[in-house]
């Protein structure tokens, strides 16, 4: 596309290049390794689901044993499809044997890999059909009611209990809303395990399992009948259990995942090793099911200053999508993220913001970016912060953002009320509506102020990515240099779950879901 900014284009090239040698690099490693989440996720993949009379997953349970037994480099693939050749079992049942003590999978007698495979590969073929056919439902819906071309207003809801939180969906999409987002429990990303059933008991959010997204999924569907278009629903693909809560997402047909490849690293302290093996295999799912994922560069501007570090934001989104790239996501499924987190009080902040927005459209033309509201410099004013939040919606429309999170008036004070939501939708429709042709009737002055910045701006993420390039992604971690934050290659959470695969290791669903491609 041709650059408002008259972007060097050369120049992104190079740093789209660095970003991609950077994600050959790492996949090296994410070959070569699997975790207790990644088997955990083939287990449920393969059919397995429930809890223990102690209320303990029975994934957690049958990959526990494997892992005891010293094979978990093999795979729970390998495991489970031998118990199947054995006993002649289905993997749930299986399970539930093991769950009550009744087998110790590396203690069966190991039968010809190629049976073992087939056997496998026959349930894990059910399950892909599955997945395909959700997607292929959500393709019929939004053909038989349209899609918005302009952006999908966001709306959160975060009551802690499923049942409120299907009532203010319910009424979210009924004020405007385009995508319903479900907020996780406050603390969530930090279990490693996937909590099970209909939940009520949530802080800050809602515990996401498989039960409360089936709920909300059959209560946007009745809702988006009701109007005549299609709501989407989104939730957290991330922390202990990334690739688990995709899976889910994939079977009950969520459209939307929050998904990053450092998000976890840098603000959960979740062991570097641990999340980079893990993200792969979640994208894959996601990408298979046809979900958007959304990346959380906005977190660096709510952690570091949005003008000095907006860089970072931009490396990060390279860094990203190539990581996307290699796990079959296509760009029209990257929701990028960004965020409008720079200081009221800076000097022609808006054209800075205005700037970075658009940069990121042309940098990433096909991708349907992830656009952050104000949070962090919103004070509880509500008149000003109303200000701030339709400076946000100008952006949005100007630049073609595709996913606008709807900035609320009274963030800062407390979880919004569902009038607090109708006003933020009132706010943006009005925007949208009466800029709709903005962003293409303008054009940005040659050597101004914009295009200075985003020059600056391309020129630092490309002295960032080279770094990065030469130093390799866990180093680079190591020394801080995203958001200012240093994590240890040995430290954070979660690297005892992570295991070098044998050379017989095989996942199914990899190939499934990948096509054969690497």
């Amino acid at each position: 596309m041709e650059s408002k900014l008259n972007l060097n284009w050369d120049v992104v090239e190079k740093v789209r290049q660095s970003a991609r040698n950077i994600a050959k690099d790492t996949q090296k490693f994410i070959d070569i390794h699997t975790t207790v989440t990644v088997e955990r996720t083939v287990c449920r993949l393969l059919g397995i689901n429930g809890v223990d009379k102690a209320f303990v997953p029975i994934p957690n349970i049958v990959v526990d044993n494997i892992k005891n037994g010293n094979g978990l480099a093999l795979g729970a693939s390998m495991f489970i499809g031998n118990a199947m050749v054995e006993t002649g079992l289905s993997p749930q049942k299986i399970a539930e044997s093991v769950a009550k003590g009744e087998m110790d999978l590396t203690k069966i007698p190991m039968h010809d890999e190629f049976e073992i495979k087939m056997a496998i590969d026959k349930v894990a073929k059910v399950m892909t059909s599955k997945i395909k056919g959700n997607r292929g439902k959500r393709e019929s819906y939004l053909k038989e009611f349209g899609d918005k071309s302009g952006p999908l207003l966001y709306a959160i809801v975060a009551t802690g209990n499923i049942y409120e939180d299907i009532v203010q969906a319910r009424a979210a999409a009924k004020q405007g809303a385009d995508v319903i987002a479900v907020i996780r429990s406050t603390g969530q990303s930090l279990l490693d395990y996937v909590p099970y059933g209909a939940t009520t008991d949530g802080f800050g959010g809602t515990l996401a399992t498989q039960e409360n997204f089936r709920l909300m999924r059959v209560a946007l569907d009745e809702v988006s009948e009701e109007l005549g278009r299609y709501i989407r629903l989104c939730n957290y693909c991330s922390g202990l259990c990334m690739p688990e809560i995709a899976a889910m997402g994939a079977i009950e047909r969520l459209d939307v995942m929050l998904n990053d490849a450092l998000y976890g690293i840098l603000f959960r302290d979740i062991n570097m090793q641990r999340t980079i093996v893990d993200q792969y295999f979640s994208r894959i799912i996601n990408g298979y099911a046809g979900v958007i994922i959304n990346t959380g560069e906005d977190n660096y501007l709510t952690t570091s200053d949005a003008v000095e570090e907006a860089h970072t934001v931009l490396a990060s989104q390279f860094i990203n999508e190539q990581f996307a790239l290699v796990a079959g996501i296509p760009e029209e499924q990257m929701g990028l993220g960004h965020a409008f987190e720079i200081s009221p009080d800076v000097e022609n902040g808006f054209l800075y913001e205005l700037a970075q927005a658009q940069m990121a459209r042309e940098v990433f033309p096909r991708a349907p970016l992830k656009y952050m509201p104000p949070t962090k410099f919103m004070t509880g004013d509500v008149f000003k912060g109303q200000v701030q939040d339709t400076l946000f919606n100008m952006v949005t429309i100007m630049t073609g953002q595709k996913l606008h999170l709807l900035g609320m008036i009274t963030e800062a004070i407390h979880t919004p009320f569902m009038s607090d939501r109708a006003l933020a939708i009132d706010n943006a429709q009005y925007i949208f509506r009466t800029m709709k042709e903005l962003g293409s009737e303008i054009c940005f002055k040659k050597g101004g102020i914009m295009e200075t910045r985003v020059d600056e701006v391309v020129n630092k993420a490309a002295a960032l990515i080279q770094e990065i390039e030469k130093e390799g992604l866990f180093r680079t971690l190591e020394q801080g240099k995203f958001a200012g934050i240093k994590r240890n290659l040995t430290g954070g959470k979660g690297l005892e779950g992570v295991v070098e695969k044998e050379k017989a290791y095989f996942n199914p669903f990899v190939d499934l879901m990948l096509g054969g491609k690497k």
